[in-house]
């Protein structure tokens, strides 16, 4: 049975309701404060509600909504919580950072046969550093306030090629407009090029399910295999146009077919010039291979990602897309269907050609060496020259 009705008697400013009504219909504000607005507008509409009743509509216990109306009926319309109230601290800041030096560790270095740190093993490893109890979500909680979560990795690797910016220069002055510093014209192109390789067509033992209500789409785990493809492709900078094939292999013979099928259709064929960027594989690696397109179209002019780089070539883009909207999860009956939805792919890009916004410059490439080079002299005790 609902408790008797509030003996506080509350009449709210307009100014403090109309504060309520907004922070109700804000999405980032803070869920306990919004309950304590949701709290002031329940009893501004009906202040002959109980406690209970009135806890009950917002997610609040009784005696906190009994506090609440204390508070309002004394004049203090505010929802902060007053000073010295919540849980005190139990962990100090000597004890906080070494918890976060625990999970900063590279764990197998510590004689511990772990890869990885899941939050029970810095929780256990955290009590006997601290010589006292400390619970997961304390452990969590310290972790939090600094993104710090050991239990995640990502794979990276670190520039190596001596000429970095000599070769990146130019490529991020191409997707800027310019060339050797002046502004490409309209009979200029830029095109990104390179190979998907290993396609397979994973021939599933039973057919997928569909999505429905509170179940996602199912694809069964066993499959036959049923060969595999290259995908070339040569993504147009500045059109947002892309032009491919597939190959039953890469090399330097494939990767000229796909030369040809671009530099033999306009409005490639009667460009002033078509600037093709690539990275460092084998099918079109080294001066020999500006030497050959140079040879074939004397328009052509190849330039070459730093070793390691293939993030400043947009096809790599592109074939994020492919991996993640037609070639994900891999069902698929044949190679011959791998090769029609690639193609599908490539028309249904085409329909409305859109080049990517890329924002990375000659600014944030000389930071970005600054910042590994600092890195690089910090770890073998270097002074920086800038």
């Amino acid at each position: 049975m609902p408790g008797p009705a509030s003996p506080f008697c509350l009449s709210f400013p307009e100014d403090f309701i109309a504060q309520c009504y907004r922070e109700v219909r804000r999405r980032s504000a803070e869920h306990r404060l919004v309950q304590r607005f949701q709290l002031a507008i329940l009893l501004h509409q009906n202040p002959r509600l109980s406690h209970d009743q009135a806890g009950n509509r917002v997610g609040l216990s009784a005696r906190q909504v009994r506090r609440w109306r204390q508070r309002w009926a004394a004049g203090d319309f505010t929802v902060a919580d007053l000073p010295g109230r919540g849980c005190k601290a139990r962990f100090s800041p000597l004890d906080e950072a070494l918890v976060r030096a625990i999970a900063c560790e590279t764990v197998f270095q510590t004689e511990r046969p772990l890869s990885r740190q899941s939050l029970a093993d810095l929780t256990a490893r955290a009590r006997t550093a601290l010589g006292k109890p400390i619970s997961r979500s304390t452990v969590w909680r310290i972790l939090d306030a600094d993104a710090i979560k050991p239990w995640q990795y990502e794979y990276w690797i670190f520039p190596r090629d001596p000429q970095f910016a000599e070769k990146a220069g130019p490529i991020l002055d191409l997707y800027a407009g310019f060339w050797q510093g002046r502004p490409l014209t309209a009979q200029d192109y830029i095109l990104s090029a390179d190979e998907k390789t290993s396609i397979q067509a994973r021939l599933r033992c039973h057919p997928g399910l569909g999505p429905a209500p509170g179940r996602p789409r199912r694809v069964e785990f066993e499959y036959d295999r049923g060969g595999a493809l290259q995908y070339l492709a040569a993504w147009d900078v500045r059109q947002g146009y892309v032009i491919g094939r597939c190959e039953w292999h890469t090399g330097i013979v494939p990767f000229g077919r796909l030369v040809t099928q671009v530099m033999e259709q306009e409005p490639y064929r009667s460009a002033g010039r078509v600037f093709w960027i690539v990275d460092n594989g084998s099918s079109h690696r080294g001066q020999a291979a500006v030497r050959r397109l140079m040879r074939a179209y004397p328009r052509a002019i190849l330039l070459h990602t730093p070793v390691h780089a293939s993030w400043l070539n947009q096809i790599e883009i592109y074939f994020s897309l492919v991996q993640r909207k037609v070639l994900t999860p891999n069902e698929f009956s044949s190679l011959a269907e791998v090769e029609r939805r690639l193609r599908l792919y490539e028309e249904l890009t085409n329909r409305t050609p859109r080049s990517f916004a890329w924002k990375f410059d000659r600014a944030k490439l000389s930071a970005l060496l600054d910042r590994l080079e600092a890195k690089r002299a910090s770890q073998t005790g270097e002074a920086v020259v800038m």
